[in-house]
């Protein structure tokens, strides 16, 4: 077969099935082109993109403007490692250091990869600045996290799925429950060795739960009086998901180390980053974290090219205006509705919870009936559907993704 072959559905996911160890369980859909809000399969269907590669193409599939950034720097120089310097790198951590309000950027490729480089940053400071023994240091991290699925990261997950029969884990942190401040409280008072506090703004791939108003500064003022850093993965809820330029901005939070990822390339190829300040940063010292590809020329562009299209086109407060409309108009179908128990979110990042336990293929079978009829999205956790469209929707169009989705909702009412 050759590669440029044309394949059906089928066919495709044949061979994925055959050829591709069985990590994941997609929707099946076979997808072969994108542009703005809309996907089309390799029949040629149509379809709304609902989950925007979980929130990694806020700025729409194939942007022009950074499609073009990357292009032409592939055309110019790809990769150089950080064994030398390049005349793309220092442009983007000024242009993403003062977008963010932070003096240096740390540059790596994926969100776990990010995650993994704050603990490191974290545990480094807590050493050599704060003054905890060499291999004391603790890091809170809360119950329902997903910050990834390295070895270390799901160390400290309460997901069975992805912790069983991957150990021995890590040591090094404490589990508390989310949104519980008492919990922080008491945890940093009792424990002298604790370095960071690593949290999601709002736990995306837990079924987009948005924690009480307020408990974001109050989290922070905690960790400030017990000199304790604020670690904010916004690999998921950055780059204007939820209505902000960081979810943290909603109650005007500035993380000491921020970790960013997905959005930040607009899809179009792996960056992500961790940011901080001298005070914290200047830990790293040559040799002590790196990587091959970490900041090569076309991840620089492409970066700076897709934070440029967030602010020039307005997209943080479109997905605070379309959010509201969102939640706003499946309220209006959930009173009435047997199916759905209610609608949650920040800006652009919602999900609903259908009326059935975790076990049930409810969802799933609610996904398919969408995609039948031109949306995609996906489930999480059994009984939740995040809905996450690209953040250059228009109004019509999610108000027509409103009609669909009520639409399916109404052939699984009882």
């Amino acid at each position: 077969m050759a590669v440029l072959d044309q394949l059906t559905s089928q066919e495709a996911i044949d061979l994925e099935n055959k050829y591709g160890a069985h990590n994941y369980h997609p929707l099946p859909v076979v997808l072969s082109r994108g542009e703005g809000v809309y996907v089309w399969d390799v029949e040629g269907k149509k379809y709304y993109d609902f989950l925007s590669a979980y929130s990694a193409v806020n700025q729409g599939h194939c942007h022009p403007k950074i499609v073009a950034a990357m292009t032409e720097q592939a055309q110019t120089l790809t990769l150089t490692s950080r064994a030398f310097y390049n005349d793309m790198l220092g442009k983007y951590e000024k242009y993403a250091s003062e977008t963010f309000n932070f003096d240096k950027l740390l540059p790596m490729n994926t969100g776990a990869e990010a995650v993994e480089t704050a603990l490191k940053i974290c545990r480094k400071w807590a050493y050599e600045v704060k003054g905890i023994d060499e291999n004391e240091a603790e890091i809170v991290v809360c119950e329902n996290n997903f910050h990834g699925r390295t070895t270390t990261i799901i160390s400290f997950s309460n997901d069975p799925v992805a912790r069983k029969n991957f150990g021995p884990y890590t040591n090094g942190f404490i589990k508390i429950e989310y949104n519980n401040l008492e919990a922080l409280e008491q945890t940093l008072k009792n424990n002298p060795n604790v370095a960071g506090f690593l949290v999601e703004p709002i736990q995306g791939e837990a079924g987009v739960y948005v924690p009480t108003e307020g408990y974001l500064s109050k989290a922070k003022a905690i960790c400030e009086a017990h000199n304790v850093l604020f670690i904010a993965d916004e690999v998921q809820t950055g780059i204007a998901r939820t209505g902000k330029m960081l979810a943290v901005d909603h109650e005007n939070v500035k993380p000491d180390i921020l970790i960013l990822g997905k959005a930040l390339s607009g899809g179009a190829y792996p960056v992500s980053a961790v940011l901080a300040d001298d005070s914290i940063m200047n830990v790293i010292k040559p040799g002590n974290h790196g990587s091959t590809f970490g900041g090569n020329p076309i991840a620089a562009a492409v970066a700076i090219a897709a934070l440029e299209v967030v602010k020039n086109e307005d997209l943080a407060n479109n997905a605070q205006v379309l959010g509201e409309l969102f939640r706003s108009e499946l309220s209006k179908f959930i009173e009435t509705s047997s199916i759905v128990n209610s609608v949650r979110g920040k800006g652009l990042l919602n999900a609903i919870l259908i009326n059935d336990d975790e076990d049930s293929d409810t969802a799933w079978n609610i996904c398919l009936k969408l995609r039948d009829n031109g949306l995609l999205a996906k489930p999480t956790h059994g009984n939740i559907i995040r809905f996450a469209p690209p953040l250059v929707m228009t109004k019509e169009q999610l108000l027509d993704c409103v009609s669909i989705i009520t639409k399916t909702l109404k052939e699984f009412e009882v």
